[in-house]
């Protein structure tokens, strides 16, 4: 038998108060957030179903192309126009190339971007994405889209963040309720011979209490996935100017720098990425960010670093090296709050122990749909009932 409550009658009503209203407040937004989450937990197995992605068939040991060839080849392809990023992946024999006409177009909407897939192999362009503004929503933007923030940009994040919040605060007030209402019943008991309403109480309880651990991982890693936007504009703001700012040399001393234009005087982009693997040689060299954007600085290419271990491959390192030179400005120190954000990525989607662990997520996120289900079911059962029944429920 379950613990007698020693919580008092007025506690337990205000407590049933908070759980209820804050359920209510946030059920609608969270059965979307849990049938949106549902196909982004097999984000990549749905994306090569969708687009599957051929390459030459080459040798295993066949060396990458060059950087500077590949981008070189994209601004060939599309003159007067500025790389933004240059990505490489680990997975599939790729590099990504974003482009923009112009760092001002770019930065002021992001969405005239577009993106260049080349064969990291052999650097033939293997697609050639239209620009953002223009590209048709797939299936996979649009379930992203509304599960993160409505379409609403950083007001639906924070709207979204704060659906989260309410639910934690349910969860917690379910918790501290648990006892009260199930103090004469073993732990798991459904009564079947009573009425409908009593059986969803039941099971709105066991699923409830069995999904608890689950819930709470994912509802607070939700508010901190919300938050990215901001976090990474006050890092932007705060650390990443401050260390510019320091590495610039003072006024008056040293010698002139030569002009740093989006598409003159730019150091090789392979001897940047050289530079961070010497630097950080226990990590993996992902990706670099131009000088001109807003996510970096005017004067250094950001190289972000990755962990190579599969513990470590959610832990990143950025660092600033000069565009002029090549040589290494500094190694970025990540604040605890952004640290706390690349902990809660996998955390949130389950995406770092492969499929058996990703279809658990599914399964757990779809009992956490019975219980939103079943909650609302019962609020609106006891909206119908007489004064009396409500009244001799056990809720």
């Amino acid at each position: 038998m379950s613990p007698r409550s020693s919580l008092s009658s007025t506690a337990v009503r205000r407590w049933s108060a908070v759980h209820t209203w804050t359920s209510l407040a946030c059920t609608l937004f969270l059965l979307l957030i849990c049938v949106t989450g549902l196909p982004l937990v097999f984000w990549f197995e749905i994306a090569d179903w969708l687009t599957p992605h051929t390459y030459a068939r080459l040798p295993a040991d066949t060396p990458p192309a060059s950087l500077d060839r590949i981008t070189d080849l994209a601004r060939a392809r599309y003159p007067g126009q500025v790389v933004m990023s240059v990505f490489t992946d680990d997975d599939e024999p790729q590099v990504y190339v974003w482009m923009a006409p112009g760092w001002d177009q770019v930065n002021t909407n992001p969405r005239v971007a577009h993106l260049l897939r080349f064969d990291a192999r052999t650097a033939e362009v293997v697609e050639d994405q239209k620009p953002l503004a223009t590209k048709e929503q797939t299936f996979l933007g649009l379930m992203l889209s509304l599960h993160r923030d409505l379409f609403m940009g950083l007001k639906g994040e924070l709207f979204m963040g704060a659906m989260a919040l309410l639910f934690l605060a349910a969860i917690i007030s379910g918790i501290v309720l648990y006892g009260p209402y199930t103090r004469k019943l073993d732990f798991g008991t459904v009564r079947a011979g009573r009425s409908t309403r009593v059986r969803w109480l039941d099971l709105h309880n066991l699923l409830g209490v069995t999904t608890l651990a689950w819930a709470l991982v994912v509802g607070a890693t939700g508010v901190i996935n919300e938050l990215t936007t901001p976090m990474f504009a006050t890092w932007q703001r705060t650390d990443v100017r401050a260390m510019v700012v320091a590495s610039r040399t003072p006024s008056g001393a040293g010698q002139a720098t030569s002009a740093l234009t989006p598409t003159t005087g730019l150091s090789s982009i392979d001897a940047a990425y050289a530079t961070a693997a010497r630097t950080l040689p226990d990590m993996r060299v992902m990706s670099a960010i131009y000088p001109g954007s807003s996510q970096g600085t005017p004067d250094h290419y950001l190289v972000w670093t990755k962990g190579a271990t599969p513990l470590t491959a959610r832990l990143f390192s950025p660092m600033l090296i000069d565009a002029r030179t090549g040589e290494l400005t500094t190694v970025l120190s990540m604040p605890w709050y952004l640290r706390a954000l690349e902990i809660s990525r996998p955390l949130h989607f389950g995406d770092y122990g492969g499929l058996p662990l990703k279809a658990l997520w599914a399964l757990l996120d779809l009992v956490t749909i019975a219980v939103l289900g079943s909650g609302l079911y019962l609020w609106l059962a006891r909206r119908r009932g007489t004064p009396a029944t409500a009244a001799a429920s056990p809720r």
